[in-house]
């Protein structure tokens, strides 16, 4: 799978998001599904085994991290054992009210999992406009990233793996454009929903420039995915 795949899959993941409700697990069995059957691809042994939503037995498995079990949400086993994992966010709205949670979290996870000495990668995924609803589904204000936002993700980019148990071995950050051949004015999640589902739209990489180190690739999946199962072979 190609970046040109890779979009075609978020659109589709997309679309099922907007077909069902933020809170289903449909959009994650696309976008994981298709993910874990690349990675199982370029690996092509098997003594690997790739778990996730929408692939293989269609469930997550756990990882023993070192505090805690958790369930993640792509999980690369060799014989049986787990011995990596990939974690997948995908925003969609109201991203300002919970970017620090996103982030913290993905910290928390990453450390409990590398810190049993089972490498860990992230992939952040979002527009670059997207739309903040109220409690009742209105569009009040329509979020732009910029690179405040991602400051965060530029710091934690330059950090030394092998000091920060919590900075993930490699992170994928990828901004889209969503593009409507419709361009009327949209106020409520229904109206928004509606705009994309019935009329014809275009996703591709946002034009957004941000500086990166090491540790983060922006905008090539395909390249992630190298180191990811690069990673995985050095094993």
């Amino acid at each position: 799978m190609n970046n040109s795949d890779f979009l075609e899959v978020v659109k589709q993941s997309f679309l099922v998001y907007l077909r069902t409700s933020a809170r289903s697990n449909e959009k994650l069995k696309v976008l994981h599904g298709a993910i874990s059957a690349d990675i199982n691809n370029r690996l092509h042994d098997r003594k690997y085994t790739v778990s996730s939503l929408g692939y293989g037995t269609g469930s997550e498995k756990n990882i023993d991290g070192r505090y805690i079990n958790k369930a993640v949400d792509i999980t690369i086993s060799e014989n049986g054992t787990p011995i990596a994992g990939i974690a997948v966010k995908f925003v969609m709205s109201n991203y300002s009210q919970n970017s620090n949670n996103y982030f913290e979290n993905m910290l928390g996870e990453t450390a409990n999992i590398r810190s049993a000495k089972i490498p860990y990668f992230q992939i952040f995924l979002i527009p670059d406009k997207l739309p903040y609803f109220d409690k009742k589904g209105n569009i009040t204000r329509w979020e732009t990233i910029t690179r405040h936002n991602l400051e965060k993700y530029i710091k934690l980019s330059n950090d030394n793996i092998d000091v920060f148990m919590h900075t993930p071995n490699k992170t994928l950050v990828y901004i889209v454009h969503l593009q409507s051949d419709n361009n009327v004015e949209v106020a409520t999640m229904s109206a928004y929903k509606e705009n994309y589902i019935n009329n014809p739209f275009v996703i591709r990489n946002s034009t957004l420039n941000f500086c990166f180190g090491r540790t983060v690739i922006y905008n090539d999946y395909d390249t992630f995915l190298e180191k990811v199962v690069h990673a995985i072979k050095s094993v």
